[in-house]
């Protein structure tokens, strides 16, 4: 069995044409859009879609989230769970943000006459490499001692969160450097999201990795039958995941330029809520980057339009709740759906 056979598993034909999920989205991404700028004029007498402001201010906040999303959904297209991702910013962040502090800090180097900071790439590398660690930790035990991904990630989401903590006994850390600031300057996140996203939805698309992803997800033993190192290309979903959670730690203290135990705490629900919102399968082997950033955008206009209209933060928590459980009983419906047209 050849691996085209396999992939083309991932999305079975039935003789009614299947409605796209990512055109679900993009509709329902529309409807909420129209929605909020007709309750806008109505109770704030304010247009929520003409101000540039809050729409830039919007997506540069969820696209940090995204970036972490692009790694989750590879991960579910794969069959497995990431609950790790936001944790691992927590963790990267803090490390990361250690080094890169300007002055006279415990990471800079005195050199001739006064204190150098350190360069630029240093910071990146420790925290990127603090992320490649905790995604072979997952992917090891994932892959080669058989846990389910669900408690693996489980236990990397305590562990990397309590290295957060202890790092700097739960104190934070601020004042980067100017240089390593302007990774999260202005629109900057967004720039790295849609180059992110770009990347890895060609990737799925036109290379063997995304290939033997959607053969894996779709049924990994016959994936194994075709040949497929079903145990490596594992490893390498879970670092990759691992890695975009680390980069989106990095732009997340360069943006808040500063470093918080905290940070990224549920942001690994939230991410799986943009992939399975976008049409990205629970149960493995369907769904794509272009879902999942439409899914990202449903989120930003959502909370950033309660945000416009007032509405509490309770409030706000409560509806992501309800999106999410919303998200997965849809996900469901729609499995079941696809399974009588086939």
């Amino acid at each position: 069995m050849t691996d085209s056979t396999i992939a083309g598993q991932a999305a079975p034909r039935s003789s009614r044409k299947i409605w796209p999920a990512e055109l679900n989205a993009l509709i329902g991404l529309l409807a909420i859009m129209i929605l909020f700028e007709v309750i806008g004029w109505i109770v704030v007498d304010q247009s929520f879609l003409m101000n540039k402001l809050r729409l830039s201010i919007m997506i540069t906040q969820v696209a940090v989230v995204g970036i972490l999303a692009v790694g989750v959904t590879q991960v579910i297209i794969s069959g497995g769970i990431d609950l790790s991702g936001g944790s691992i910013i927590g963790a990267t962040a803090m490390i990361a943000m250690s080094f890169a502090q300007a002055g006279t800090n415990q990471r800079a180097v005195y050199f001739a006459q006064g204190w150098v900071d350190l360069p630029i790439v240093i910071p990146i590398l420790v925290g990127l490499s603090v992320a490649l660690i905790c995604g072979l930790i997952n992917g090891l035990l994932i892959a080669y001692v058989k846990l389910p991904s669900f408690i693996a990630t489980l236990g990397m989401m305590v562990s990397a969160r309590g290295v957060a903590l202890w790092y700097t006994k739960g104190q934070p850390l601020s004042f980067p450097t100017e240089k390593f600031m302007a990774i999260g300057d202005g629109l900057m996140p967004v720039w790295i999201f849609i180059g992110v996203a770009l990347l890895f939805s060609l990737i799925l698309k036109f290379t063997v990795y995304g290939r033997h992803t959607y053969a894996i997800g779709s049924n990994e033993a016959s994936a194994r039958m075709s040949g497929i190192n079903v145990e490596r290309h594992l490893l390498l979903v879970y670092v990759i995941s691992a890695l975009l959670a680390g980069l989106a730690g990095l732009v997340l203290i360069a943006r808040a330029q500063t470093a918080q135990p905290v940070f990224g705490t549920m942001n690994e629900l939230d991410a799986i809520a943009m992939a399975v919102i976008g049409g990205v399968s629970l149960s493995g082997g369907r769904g794509s980057i272009l879902g999942t950033a439409l899914g990202m955008l449903i989120f930003g206009v959502i909370f950033s339009g309660f945000i416009f209209l007032s509405v509490d933060a309770y409030y706000q928590n409560m509806v992501k709740g309800a999106i999410i459980v919303g998200a997965v009983a849809l996900d469901q419906w729609r499995q079941k759906r696809q399974a009588r047209e086939v």
